[in-house]
């Protein structure tokens, strides 16, 4: 459903996200607002912690609206979360975030930053999420966003002044964005940037508030509202045919692996932000109050505005070309102008202007998506005039061996296209997101410093269009791309990347043996050039044996791979350790894994990680062998079940039936299904009944919001938001005799060792007396939480609901997880069998 509306709302809209790569085309509507945009000299950056922590209202109102420049900068790139619409987390996760962020700031007409801290899950407090992060290298990057874009106003997302009272993250942020305020325009604060940046004063700094801070509209009503602006954020944007809550919802809605798409909201609405810090405001309705937002801003800008704010008042809607010579004339001015910083930014918003204004197509097509080192690919130059402005195409070059000079006069609507071959150098590194080429810790990513704040790695294959207009030498840079099309998606574009001669995978991540007999494992290697030649090998624990020890790869075609299988041999006795392939290709080795990401609403994406997979020889014991699992917000656990023995079949809500359910010893719910999955409501009094006739049922956490089902339990259960954060917090038994933690598999202490990144979350804080509580944790300096693993006996089975994070656990292979929920799984199963035996 949230699909279907996204897909209304982007039709209706001037460009469609699903072709993210997709050169612009836009209406003369959009050049005019450029042309707005142009001409206002201000800027605002709004800072926050996460995806979709950022308000797209405000956003889109200060970018639409005001015409400022706008910028969202993220601490994170949210790799903590969870994946609503695939199996990728941690890493992975980040890179779909920050494309999904990309995606929304391409509808809402804001920039996107970034810091170096990791998401490394919820934190209670600031101080936690500070000491993790490394505070003075964080606030560094503040600094350093704030130097680089020269914002004239701050507005913090999160109230830095309220420490403990929501995510640390959150609180962390505004803290940092407070303090950096005053830094920026420090020379003694990070001197080392002032290499690459200068000093910047932002003029004001702001909280972006609303009721939800003061807990309810009536305390917000009553609130003193003395050092607060208001803007009417519902405005209409008649050159859209939107308003700014309907782009704002548009831009929100490209969160969709956090389920974000939402229906637009239309009329009338306030947004407050309250005053913080820097030059008091004399106009209590205007943000850039003492700042001159004019051309007269900068020094030799006030001949540039005459001529500008000339074209938006009398700008040709029909014939956009004929503003050209005056653009071209504004534009050589801005050559001279001294200030760097505006002279940049407005240098790009200019030529983007006048690209469209000419209906310039410039493009540079590869005949694939992907290339190796050394590797010779096939381009397709497009260049095209679509008017009557006096434009030749001098040259096209590249940065390294192409420059082809052709001083074509480019008539009006005659296309060129040239073909030409692109050399890719020996030593050109493979595109990957440049946060994960190096190893980071647990609450900081590695970056080159060139880098530091970008939101992906810059482009390097790219081509130059020398063109003269009007006689003025201008070049464009246009990223090369593959431009294709497929039979039932029509025109496509895909981002141009360079991949590794070989890269391999283990296709199991996490390899449980239950004992110790051998087991075959898939190991594919894929070609990145034709006639790949070499042999690999997997390295592993020297306690684990592993035949053949070496086989031959040999791939005719680029593109393919070759699939070939090991025998792992486990020890003995209970062990893990990780276990990765090598592909030898002459004196070269090659140990990462290239991982594709393909989703409609981002653009393709091309990911390299190290090559590993966990092996676990488990000591465990289990009962029963059916499980039927129904699907939620999207976890492995299903195949984690499978590493160590169960059948396990996935069924839709539509297949729950007592005839269905009779073929399975347990039901598994997975985790926030009764959050996604609307079906579920009506099914519960059957699965209840299953329970009752002697199955499992373990339902896996939800969030107490938004509940689809109104009985989660067949008694009385409340959730709450209670949380367990410290993976490594002592946990207490409470019923040491409990058959949950004896049978079939002993559970101790060691079993909670090595968790990652939680204990739980969203445990239930309330339950009828049916239920027994399992476990007792909590984080520091909180009272004791015993709502993480609930059991209760209904019928002839068990109800089992439980927050722990075995969703977490099971991909990393946390053995003390899968020993826990075989036990889950097991819970009565031989007084059952007994049971039958006896009635027998």
């Amino acid at each position: 459903m949230q699909k279907s509306i996204l897909y209304l709302l982007i039709t209706v809209f001037t460009f469609s996200i699903s072709t993210a790569q997709k050169p612009k085309t836009p209406s003369s509507s959009e050049i005019y607002e450029s042309i707005q945009k142009l001409n206002f000299l201000g800027s605002v950056l709004y800072i926050a912690a996460h995806p979709d922590d950022e308000n797209t209202r405000l956003i889109s109102y200060m970018s639409n609206h005001v015409k400022a420049r706008t910028a969202y900068l993220s601490l994170t790139r949210g790799d903590g979360g969870q994946n609503l619409i695939g199996t990728e987390i941690r890493e992975l996760l980040g890179v779909i975030r920050t494309q999904e962020l990309l995606a929304a700031r391409r509808v809402d007409g804001g920039e996107q930053l970034f810091s170096r801290a990791n998401d490394f899950g919820y934190s209670k407090h600031p101080n936690e999420t500070l000491n993790i992060w490394d505070k003075e290298t964080v606030l560094g990057d503040v600094v350093l966003a704030i130097r680089k874009f020269k914002p004239d106003i701050i507005i913090n997302r999160f109230d830095h002044r309220t420490p403990g009272s929501t995510h640390g993250h959150h609180t962390s942020s505004a803290m940092l964005s407070f303090e950096a305020f005053d830094l920026a325009n420090s020379s003694s604060a990070y001197s080392n940037q002032l290499k690459q940046v200068s000093l910047w004063q932002p003029k004001r700094l702001f909280f972006n508030t609303s009721w939800w801070f003061y807990g309810s509209q009536k305390k917000f009503e009553k609130a003193d509202k003395s050092n607060m602006i208001n803007f009417d954020i519902g405005v209409y944007y008649p050159l859209k045919g939107l308003s700014n809550n309907e782009v704002a919802a548009l831009a929100s809605s490209q969160h969709l692996c956090q389920g974000f798409g939402r229906l637009a909201q239309r009329g009338s609405q306030q947004e407050y932000i309250e005053f913080l810090k820097g030059e008091p405001l004399t106009d209590n309705k205007n943000i850039f109050d003492g700042v001159d937002t004019s051309w007269n801003r900068i020094k030799g800008g006030k001949t540039i505005g005459a001529i500008l704010y000339k074209v938006e008042n009398e700008f040709d809607f029909v014939t956009p070309a004929n503003h050209i010579p005056k653009l071209i004339e504004a534009y050589k001015l801005l050559q001279n102008i001294e200030d760097e910083h505006w002279k940049v930014q407005k240098t790009k918003e200019l030529k983007a202007i006048i690209e469209m204004c000419a209906g310039l197509y410039l493009e540079a097509s590869a005949e694939t998506n992907w290339a190796t080192q050394g590797e010779s690919v096939n381009l397709t130059i497009e260049a095209l005039n679509r008017s009557k402005t006096d434009i030749t195409l001098v040259s096209f070059n590249n940065a390294k061996d192409l420059n082809v000079s052709k001083n074509i006069a480019l008539k009006d609507n005659i296309k060129f296209s040239f073909k030409e071959a692109l050399k890719i150098d020996d030593d050109v590194k493979p595109t990957t997101p440049y946060w994960l080429n190096e190893k980071g810790s647990l609450g900081m990513y590695k970056a080159d410093e060139k880098y530091i704040g970008l939101p992906e790695t810059p482009r390097i294959f790219n081509i130059d269009f020398n063109l003269l207009i009007n006689n003025v030498p201008i070049t464009f840079t246009k990223h090369i791309i593959q431009r294709f099309s497929k039979p039932d998606k029509g025109e496509l574009y895909r981002p141009f990347e360079i991949i590794p001669e070989a890269s391999a995978k283990i296709t199991e991540k996490v390899i449980v043996f239950e004992n110790d007999l051998q087991r075959d494992v898939t190991v594919i290697v894929k070609a990145g050039r034709d006639n790949l030649e070499g042999y690999i090998e997997l390295c592993h624990p020297k306690d684990w044996n592993v035949y053949p020890e070496k086989q031959k790869v040999n791939i005719p075609h680029k593109g393919e791979e070759q699939t070939l299988v090991f025998t792992i041999v486990p020890p003995k006795n209970q062990s893990e350790g990780y276990m990765g392939p090598i592909v030898h290709v002459n004196d070269k080795e090659y140990t990462k894994e290239l991982i594709e990401i393909d989703y409609e609403h981002i653009p393709f994406q091309t990911v390299l990680l190290p090559s590993e997979s966990k092996v676990v020889r488990l000591d465990i014991k289990k009962k029963g062998e059916n499980i039927a699992y129904i699907a939620g917000a999207g976890d492995v656990v299903p195949e984690s079940l499978e590493q160590i023995g169960y059948n396990v079949r996935t069924i839709s809500p539509e297949d729950i039936s007592p005839e269905t359910l009779s073929r399975f010893d347990a039901v598994v719910v997975g985790i926030r299904a009764y959050n996604t999955v609307e079906a579920l409501q009506f099914k519960q009094q059957i699965l209840f009944d299953f329970v009752t006739d002697g199955g499992n049922m373990i339902v896996q956490y939800n969030t107490n919001h938004r509940l689809k089902a109104d009985k989660l339990a067949p008694y009385d259960l409340k959730l709450s938001r209670d949380r367990v954060t410290d993976e490594n917090a002592e946990v207490r038994f409470l019923n040491p005799q409990h058959e949950l933690l004896n049978y079939p598999n002993k559970i101790t202490q060691q079993d909670f060792k090595g968790w990652t990144q939680e204990r739980g979350l969203y445990f239930p804080n309330k339950w009828s007396n049916e239920f027994t509580p399992i476990l007792s944790m909590n984080d520091k300096n909180e009272s004791p939480k015993d709502g993480s693993l609930l059991v209760a006996k209904h019928g002839k089975g068990h109800y089992i609901y439980t927050g722990l994070s075995f969703f977490r656990e099971f991909p990393e292979g946390v053995s003390g997880a899968y020993r826990l929920f075989a036990n889950m799984l097991s819970i009565g199963k031989e007084d059952l069998k007994l049971e039958t035996k006896l009635n027998d």
